[in-house]
């Protein structure tokens, strides 16, 4: 018999919006799809010391050691699956809630239950497409440790538990500027800032990606010199690899709009061509010109 004990634990829940209406339109490429954001999610769980407990149909538990692994890991998964489901027609997007809640589980072998897992189920059901909800224990730790902002969204009930579980959406990706602070009861609210901003840790394939291009750069470098006959060729796969490293930190940040990041690099890719092959003149204002144009009118959209 496996042996049976409790613990405190984070645990993070996800499951598919729709996943009927997508299970009913393609039922292969809806599988293929699941199982892709299943890997890629289990991935990102396990780079932020996370495991994997349980998966059935569309949904997902796993638990980590760390609040702050566990919130990050679910930024990072959201903002993957974001990048991803931007490139699919809106009717075929798979789009995952997920609700993080730190609490007391029964532990089964591998298996964790009890009310901190049905809380955590509570907070995944009540997130919106693409969002986070997590409990005031998880709040309490991370609201100064992530670079996200928090808006409070009163006491969920949850079965089994007689008062109100107060929770938080975690606001990140396109939806705001900058993050802002958690809106708390008057007699609750904190005097200090709910949300400090700052630089999120490299994922795991970013930073081999930027090795890679480093040491590809670095050997470029010798060759030119080795060889060298009055011209600087390496110059231009350089600016290649610039561009493409700053692509792939876009990717997953989220101090700033994604779309407009990426803009803002292939205007500063052209402007780089642009003096790397200057003759007398500016060419790359047009395209800036444009590029600005296509920024501004983003920006004021959100507004």
């Amino acid at each position: 018999m496996s042996e049976t004990r409790r613990k405190l634990t984070t645990i993070f829940c996800a499951d598919v919006q729709d996943y009927t209406r997508l299970m009913g339109a393609d039922e292969e490429g809806t599988l293929a799809t699941l199982k892709r954001c299943r890997e890629a999610m289990g991935h990102l769980i396990q780079s932020h010391g996370g495991r994997v407990v349980n998966t059935w149909g569309d949904g997902l538990i796993a638990e980590f050691p760390s609040v702050v692994e566990a919130v990050r890991a679910a930024v990072d998964t959201q903002n993957d699956l974001a990048g991803f489901n931007a490139r699919r027609p809106s009717d075929g997007r798979m789009l995952f809630r997920i609700g993080i809640n730190l609490g007391d589980v029964i532990v089964e072998g591998e298996d964790i239950y009890g009310d901190g897992v049905n809380i955590a189920a509570r907070l995944q059901a009540s997130a919106t497409p693409g969002g986070i909800v997590i409990s005031s224990t998880v709040y309490d730790q991370v609201r100064n440790k992530v670079a996200v902002g928090f808006e409070f969204l009163g006491p969920l009930m949850v079965k089994n538990v007689e008062e109100g579980v107060p929770s938080y959406a975690v606001r990140i990706g396109d939806g705001s500027d900058e993050p802002a602070p958690a809106e708390r009861p008057a007699a609750a609210r904190p005097s200090q800032p709910a949300a400090v901003l700052t630089e999120p840790r490299p994922a795991p394939l970013r930073r081999r990606l930027f090795a890679v291009l480093g040491v590809i750069a670095a050997v470029l470098i010798g060759i030119n010199l080795l060889t060298w006959d009055g011209v600087f060729w390496a110059r231009f796969p350089l600016l290649a690899f610039v561009v493409v490293a700053a692509l792939a930190w876009n990717r997953d940040q989220t101090r700033f709009d994604r779309r407009i990041a990426t803009l803002v690099i292939v205007a500063l890719g052209i402007i780089g061509i642009n003096l790397l092959t200057w003759s007398g003149t500016f060419w790359a204002v047009w395209p800036i010109l444009g590029l600005a144009a296509v920024i501004g009118l983003r920006w004021s959209m959100r507004r």
